[in-house]
């Protein structure tokens, strides 16, 4: 198969849902699913039990026991079971636009990760968004949106689909080439020379420092967030701790500084 989208989950059914919808209805349907289950109960299985006839690949679901916030952990034993070269890395909080997949695919460079983004949703627009709306894609329509209640703005026009303004705004945006946990893609022979992602960091930046260790090692990165379109439904945070993120802040200024490419502890415990 061309692509693993690795979709990461706890205790969200209601969003996954939506999420699972958008990917049955891609333009590109030659992907697996891989369910990377920091702990959720059995409600998430039962949801995907509903989806295995969906997609033209079985849907893997990765799963450990909840034990506070292990999102690296099960994003490696993840990325073991993935059956694809390239792969993508998404939330189950972000609904993909129909060609979603196709775009993280058309844009796929060796020697590249791909850095994408999303438009965040308020939690009523999250909520008002039916299977209908994302099956007829009006969830992506800045119209649609706006007639329910979104407050109009400048980063609206990231669902604008249309190829030559994509590719104009994806050259002069200012934001930075990162890698983002909920849009972003690269070969998997690069993801396990850096092995994988780094087990000692809790909530904060995990993403961001996989990207800065792919740079270490050599990989560069394309922006396509004008391209690879997702919503991000809302949800508070609640896993949230200052102190960690400060650790984390602290690890990654550590590899920068040290030009860190290989972490000890990740995909192998080394």
């Amino acid at each position: 198969m061309k692509l693993s989208v690795i979709i990461t989950t706890y205790n969200s059914e209601d969003w996954l849902r939506k999420v699972l919808i958008g990917y049955s209805v891609q333009t590109e349907t030659d992907f697996e699913l891989v369910i990377a289950d920091d702990g959720s109960t059995e409600k998430t299985k039962h949801l995907l039990e509903e989806f295995k006839s969906s997609f033209k690949y079985p849907i893997v679901h990765v799963w450990h026991e909840d034990n506070g916030f292990r999102k690296s952990e099960i994003l490696n034993k993840a990325i073991l079971k993935t059956s694809a070269d390239y792969l993508l890395f998404t939330d189950g909080d972000c609904i993909p636009r129909n060609d979603f997949v196709k775009m993280h695919l058309k844009h796929q460079q060796k020697g590249y990760f791909l850095s994408g983004g999303y438009f965040k949703l308020p939690l009523q627009l999250s909520t008002l968004i039916s299977v209908n709306d994302i099956v007829n894609q009006n969830c992506f329509s800045i119209k649609w949106l706006v007639n329910n209640g979104l407050k109009a703005n400048f980063k609206i026009s990231k669902l604008t689909k249309n190829s030559y303004f994509a590719s104009f705004m994806n050259w002069i945006t200012p934001t930075k080439k990162t890698f983002n946990g909920h849009n972003s893609s690269v070969f998997k022979e690069d993801l396990l020379a850096i092995n994988g992602f780094n087990q000692d960091m809790h909530y904060g930046g995990l993403d961001r420092e996989v990207g800065e260790r792919l740079f270490n090692f050599g990989i560069l990165s394309k922006q396509i967030r004008y391209d690879a379109i997702c919503l991000h439904l809302h949800h508070e945070r609640g896993y949230a701790d200052p102190q960690k993120i400060q650790a984390n802040l602290k690890i990654r200024r550590y590899n920068i500084k040290h030009n860190i490419i290989r972490i000890k502890n990740g995909i192998v415990s080394e």
